[in-house]
């Protein structure tokens, strides 16, 4: 139950994360808001550093190969999100990006042997299709925008990267505990900044005092939401964990409702309940 406890933790996170972000993206761009929001992190984390040095004495050969794979890894979804909601539908593909949560589950399942009962999986099903409602705005879309939009192959190379990334992370989280994988992760930031020089895309950096406020709550809340979600990796089955963190775009749209003042259609106020029923029937039968 402790690791349902830490999911949920990271599902309030992101979900909340999402909303401060929302408002330092529109003002100095998305990859700026994220660069700053690594290296906030970075700072943060490193507060921690002396109480997890005892961690490393466990650290293997395998575990750093892992680690110099997943970081880069971790960072490319992000990338790819950008772009696709750049040059598509922002709903359709921040959706199918944001349902890597299914795809942990396959691989969790085919690659770390972990096992889920039937009613699980009809738990994390409800989770997905409440997700996708919640999320995905079926009247602005035309049926043919499912095959023709020009995001969606950067949506699917974020589905692939994010469901690769928190899968494989239990791997150095068995070795050397939650914080590592988590911290170093962040140091791929220079592969943003990277892709921003190839790009000509100025870092900007914030200049009001308000503005700042609101990117630090951001990367109080992602840095908590990443821990969480490892500590309940550690915890608990990838495969249980996964879908309930990687359900907080549901947890946004309500949040958005009330802060942006975005409307909720009915077919959103659906699918958050059925994210939050498919959550729920989880968290019981786990």
């Amino acid at each position: 139950m402790i690791a349902i406890l830490f999911a949920l933790i990271a599902f309030v996170g992101w979900g909340t994360a999402d909303i401060f972000g929302g408002f330092v993206a529109r003002k100095i761009g998305g990859y700026s808001s994220a660069v700053l929001s690594y290296v906030l992190s970075i700072i943060l984390a490193t507060l921690y550093i002396p109480f997890a040095l005892q961690e490393l004495n466990n650290i293997t050969l395998s575990t750093i190969i892992w680690l110099l794979i997943l970081t880069p890894i971790g960072v490319i979804p992000l990338i790819t999100l950008y772009e696709g909601i750049k040059v598509g539908n922002a709903s359709l593909n921040g959706t199918i990006a944001g349902s890597f949560g299914g795809l942990v589950v396959i691989l969790s399942v085919i690659f770390l042997g972990e096992k889920i009962s039937s009613v699980q999986i009809v738990s994390i099903l409800i989770i997905l299709a409440g997700l996708i409602l919640s999320s995905l705005d079926f009247k602005t879309l035309k049926a043919k925008q499912f095959l023709t939009d020009k995001g969606i192959p950067y949506a699917i190379i974020s589905l692939i990267t994010w469901g690769i990334y928190f899968t494989f992370v239990k791997i150095p989280i068995r070795d050397i505990g939650w914080f590592w994988p988590a911290y170093l992760s962040w140091w791929g930031f220079p592969i943003v900044l990277i892709f921003m020089k190839m790009k000509s895309i100025k870092l900007i950096f914030p200049k009001d005092g308000k503005l700042i406020k609101l990117m630090l709550v951001n990367g109080l809340l992602l840095t908590a939401a990443l821990f969480a979600y490892n500590l309940a990796a550690s915890k608990g089955q990838t495969a249980i964990v996964a879908p309930i963190a990687s359900s907080y775009p549901a947890l946004f749209a309500v949040l958005a409702y009330f802060v942006f003042k975005d409307r909720l259609s009915k077919q959103q106020i659906i699918g958050v309940i059925v994210t939050l029923f498919g959550i729920i029937s989880l968290s019981l039968m786990s």
